[in-house]
């Protein structure tokens, strides 16, 4: 009899922290999926910056060319 007390007692705490576990693990979920999103966008943003940089320079190439051939 001892040990159904122990055990009834243990399983109501139990139970009622279980709520508080999930919503600390959503929680926790969420602030990752931010995480993941932000660093996404930096990744995108860097692409972005590399093209354009690839861009400028072949651009300055052409009219380097150009402006040799008019000389």
């Amino acid at each position: 009899m001892t040990r159904k007390a122990t055990t009834m007692s243990f399983l109501p705490t139990w139970s009622s922290e279980i709520p508080y576990i999930r919503q600390e693990l959503v929680r926790d979920r969420i602030q990752a999926l931010h995480n993941e999103a932000e660093q996404q966008r930096l990744v995108l943003r860097l692409q972005r910056i590399r093209r354009a940089r690839k861009q400028a320079e072949r651009a300055s190439l052409r009219l380097r060319n150009a402006l040799t051939r008019m000389a």
